[in-house]
């Protein structure tokens, strides 16, 4: 997908009247590009309407208003877009228990090794690896947030556009082992950005598409 450019971008004193509307239509956007796995772990698949989103919000709360203030924001995220043929997500670990949540995330040490995109069953079964973002990671301990992508070759894309070849999102460290199938609305969300990229939720004139989520 292409990098989000400030030309893209909708100012603070427009967005001011539409922000309402505006995160309404990305919560349904994103309602089928959120993904639980097990009860502790989520993901939310990345695009550029999603981290457009996020851009917004950052310069809405931080009344950022300098162009050189606004490309770092864009630089930051735009880390995040999902590349040709790539899934991005953030990936929660969600504790909901504050007492226990540094002992949860021990016990989760090592979870960068055991996320993974499953593609058909028995002996036609393919493990497609997450790769998690290298700067969050430690020895010794885990953040509760990461940035994870899987990267399919082109025969793989052929697999996900193929809807009698299952899907399945699957986390098997000895400390939690959980399986969880791609809905058909998350499957064709997530197919287009494998193969191209989102309509804009957004225009810099601030008008906002119907008809999405």
């Amino acid at each position: 997908m292409r990098p989000l450019s400030a030309e893209e971008l909708v100012d603070l004193d427009r967005y001011a009247g539409l922000r309402d509307a505006y995160r309404a239509a990305v919560i349904a956007h994103k309602r089928s590009r959120r993904v639980s796995v097990g009860e502790k772990v989520t993901l939310v698949f990345e695009d550029r309407e999603t981290l457009r989103f996020q851009v917004q919000e950052m310069l809405w709360v931080e009344r950022i208003r300098s162009p050189r203030a606004v490309q770092h924001e864009l630089d930051v995220y735009n880390e995040l877009m999902p590349g040709a043929h790539e899934l991005s997500a953030t990936l929660f670990i969600e504790i909901t228990e504050r007492e226990r949540i540094r002992e949860e995330l021990d016990r989760l040490i090592g979870i960068d090794e055991h996320v993974c995109l499953v593609m058909g069953e028995g002996e036609r079964e393919e493990r497609i690896p997450a790769r998690f973002d290298p700067k969050q990671m430690e020895e010794e301990r885990i953040a509760a947030v990461h940035y994870v992508r899987f990267a399919l070759e082109e025969p793989q894309v052929e697999r996900f556009a193929d809807l009698r070849c299952p899907l399945r999102l699957r986390i098997d460290h000895p400390s939690y082992r959980r399986e969880t199938p791609l809905a058909p609305e998350t499957r064709a969300s997530l197919l287009g950005d494998l193969c191209g990229e989102p309509e804009a939720l957004l225009t810099p004139d601030g008008c906002i598409a119907a008809g999405r989520g």
